[in-house]
């Protein structure tokens, strides 16, 4: 069995990789290494992902070259995974939109060459976002359980995305949409919420704000008002999802990966504060204007999810935890 992975050395892309390494599958990551992206070459993961060196080949290369040759050229693959984008945490969204915007080309020239594929593939993994709700409901007077309804191409209504990140991916699911009504392909689109997990990039507010409790900040810095909520799931959770609702939707639809959970980022703060010291110490955070905190309220319903078969197990406590530990173990921060 045989699986490629797009941009498969990103953070979730790593994890995806492991994962079908140890279920038998041999590998291939087609990954540019993009400045900023939080890619690393196999070789700085592997280890600590418990990777079998041999079950995984990387090709360094913008995966719109790869597939740009011929598809009879390239070897035929059971399951794809297409991961490869332009993302870093909320700064570069909101400070270089079009370099954002290069997404729509990397999405664009991928179901393209869907298109062409002289076979088709049993599984098609296509990684969307919960960036591509419309933020209409996602305000502080107006934030509700965003469902996968609320995302309709058949209707008269497409709310506004999140910036040029989210009309990537909003644009991104109906050529999913497009390719398995035309071509027949067995496509899922997920809306991932926000994962996290040990080898995070600092770029993202998850680690980041972990870093600072461990480092002793004091107070602890949190971005924006630190009210702002995330829906925050673990990655191996985000990955048995996939590997589950993958099994049944496959029609170019959207479900989301989340746990339905809201949590702003002070008490996030406060969660990890509360694991690294005793009950004595005073916490303190501070929050800052100068740096971007996007919408007020990204959550998810699990309604869907669970229909299909999957619910997330790991609690967020537990997920900080299992973090902490990781960066005890391997010295990294």
């Amino acid at each position: 069995m045989k699986v490629l992975i797009t941009g498969g050395a990103g953070f979730v892309g790593r994890h995806v990789a492991a994962r079908y390494a140890k279920l038998g599958y041999d590998v291939t990551i087609v990954d540019n290494l993009y400045p900023g992206s939080g890619g690393k070459h196999p070789s700085e993961w592997m280890p600590h992902l418990k990777v079998d060196l041999s079950r995984v080949k990387f090709i360094k290369d913008d995966c719109r070259d790869y597939f740009s040759c011929q598809p009879s050229n390239r070897e035929k693959f059971d399951a794809i995974v297409h991961l490869a984008a332009v993302v870093g945490g909320r700064l570069v969204i909101e400070n270089d939109p079009l370099a954002v915007a290069i997404d729509l080309s990397i999405d664009s020239e991928f179901f393209y060459w869907l298109s062409r594929l002289d076979y088709r593939p049993e599984r098609i993994h296509y990684f969307s976002s919960s960036a591509a709700y419309p933020v209409a409901f996602q305000r502080p007077e107006s934030h509700q359980l965003l469902k996968e309804e609320m995302i309709a191409f058949n209707g008269e209504f497409i709310g506004q995305a999140d910036l040029t990140y989210g009309w990537a991916k909003l644009t991104g699911e109906y050529l999913a949409s497009l390719t398995h009504k035309k071509h027949g392909h067995h496509i899922t689109c997920y809306r991932p919420f926000s994962g996290y997990g040990e080898d995070q990039d600092m770029a993202y507010p998850f680690p980041s704000i972990l870093a600072r409790v461990l480092r002793g900040d004091q107070p602890i810095t949190v971005w924006g008002s630190g009210r702002q909520m995330r829906d925050f799931i673990y990655i191996e959770d985000c990955i048995d999802g996939m590997l589950k609702i993958g099994e049944t939707l496959g029609d170019g639809g959207g479900v989301n990966l989340s746990t339905g959970v809201p949590t702003s980022f002070n008490e996030l703060a406060r969660m990890a504060w509360s694991a690294v010291n005793d009950s004595d110490s005073e916490f303190r955070v501070k929050n800052t204007t100068s740096k971007p905190e996007g919408v007020f309220a990204r959550y998810g319903s699990t309604e869907m999810q669970e229909r299909l078969g999957f619910r997330y197990s790991t609690s967020l406590e537990a997920g900080i935890s299992r973090c902490l530990r990781f960066w005890k173990d391997y010295g990294q921060l």
